[in-house]
């Protein structure tokens, strides 16, 4: 048995707890925010429990229910039929099955066709080494031709990746279609799910195993240092002092790494700091109508400095309408510390251009959530930019979400590595 200190209490970090109790380890857990859960912990909106972050289920995230099951509530999943639009300078188009992409007006046949093949490669692959040194904007190129980048997705990542946009891993992009892609009833039909009471009843769960096998969760606790001596790995100091430890996990994101882990060799310092994130500023909104019919919205217009909105209510069902706006950007850019009430005005606004049936009456209540760190920059040949999981320090392993790469954030990615790490120790 060893004594396991783990740092964060996101999904990852619970699961790894989770996992370290059931082989008989002495957990701890580290937390610098109050609450536990990280990107899918819920907060308080006006009586309604909800993610400060949105979230969906996919049918291929086999290891989300696999530990649903271990903790007793493998019956909470709840499959929905969802579908998703394109909003396109003015005009909303459904998108997402071959009918919708016949019936778009803005492709010619031939676009089409190379369009369609090329999403439905990416659904059978098993997996994407001959895109690892492409970048998203050389392959949609390659395989589509300039005039469906420029119309389909050459905003969209102008959005969400700012001057990062040309340098999106084709791989990285080509793994979310194919999760996405592949979580469908029928070639017509997306179903996306989400766990019955949001992504809380899993964190509960895990916290509530984890305190039963006798963990301690520590919140509104940050990790001061991970203190290593001789290549060892001694413990962890936060505000409550030092702890000795015979293995730690740290899955803090990667840009604190090098300052909390001084130990750590000048190179892998290095490689952890050479990791670029954009941060998020998250707008939810709750309305009297529903915006569209649509669960995903991805949005194109040189007037609406959004990439999409999440129209969270068609997928989980809830008694008002809950729409999420995703405003990504480098936490440099001016926009990130503009105050909550902007945010809210400017994405109102794009809401009733979008659908002008709404009004200011309709707008009941927002939330405006911020990360600093929400979303890694995974470039061209990024699996060869990775550090090791298992660090020069003996017993120390680090990784967060962009070791789940060519994979995307996500709660079973988290709980995979998680349980990798676990049994290495």
């Amino acid at each position: 048995m060893a004594k396991v200190g783990i740092v964060g209490a996101g999904a990852m970090g619970l699961a790894a707890a989770y996992h370290a109790l059931s082989d008989g380890h002495d957990v701890t857990v580290y937390e610098a925010d109050r609450v536990a859960g990280g990107m899918a912990a819920h907060f308080d909106f006006d009586g309604l429990s909800i993610e400060r972050f949105y979230h969906f289920v996919c049918k291929p995230d086999q290891a989300t229910f696999d530990l649903m099951s271990e903790l007793g509530i493998g019956d909470k999943m709840v499959w929905v039929d969802t579908s998703m639009g394109y909003y396109i300078n003015g005009t909303l188009y459904p998108w997402g099955d071959p009918f919708s992409l016949l019936k778009f007006p803005l492709l010619s046949m031939w676009q089409k066709f190379l369009y369609g093949w090329s999403a439905f490669r990416q659904t059978k692959k098993a997996d994407f080494d001959d895109l690892e040194d492409l970048t998203v904007k050389e392959w949609v190129i390659r395989d589509c031709g300039q005039a469906v980048f420029d119309l389909m997705w050459k905003r969209l990542l102008d959005l969400k990746f700012y001057e990062y946009a040309e340098d999106v891993s084709a791989a990285w992009f080509a793994t979310r279609i194919k999760r996405v892609g592949n979580s469908r009833k029928s070639m017509f039909q997306e179903q996306l799910g989400h766990i019955g009471g949001g992504s809380q009843t899993l964190v509960d769960a895990l916290v509530a195993a984890i305190e039963a096998k006798g963990g301690a969760i520590h919140l509104g606790t940050p990790v001061m240092e991970v203190v290593s001596d001789g290549g060892t790995v001694k413990g962890i100091r936060s505000q409550q002092g030092m702890e000795t430890f015979d293995h730690v996990i740290s899955t803090a994101p990667t840009p604190l790494v090098s300052r909390m882990i001084p130990g750590l060799t000048d190179a892998e310092k290095a490689a952890y700091d050479a990791i670029d994130n954009i941060g998020c500023v998250c707008l939810v909104m709750k309305l009297k109508k529903p915006v569209t019919e649509h669960f995903w919205v991805n949005v194109i217009d040189d007037e609406m400095e959004i990439p999409g909105l999440i129209e969270f209510s068609n997928l989980r069902g809830m008694l008002d309408h809950v729409v999420y706006v995703p405003y990504y950007m480098p936490v440099t850019h001016p926009k990130f510390v503009k105050p909550d009430a902007f945010f809210a005005d400017e994405a109102f606004g794009y809401v009733k251009r979008i659908n002008s049936a709404i009004s200011e009456d309709d707008l009941i209540g927002y939330h405006v959530g911020r990360l600093k760190h929400a979303q890694p920059i995974c470039g061209p040949g990024f699996s060869r930019r990775i550090p090791e999981i298992q660090t020069s320090i003996d017993g120390l392993q680090v990784a967060d979400t962009c070791f789940y790469y060519p994979e995307d954030r996500g709660i079973s990615e988290s709980v995979r590595v998680a349980k990798e790490m676990v049994a290495k120790i």
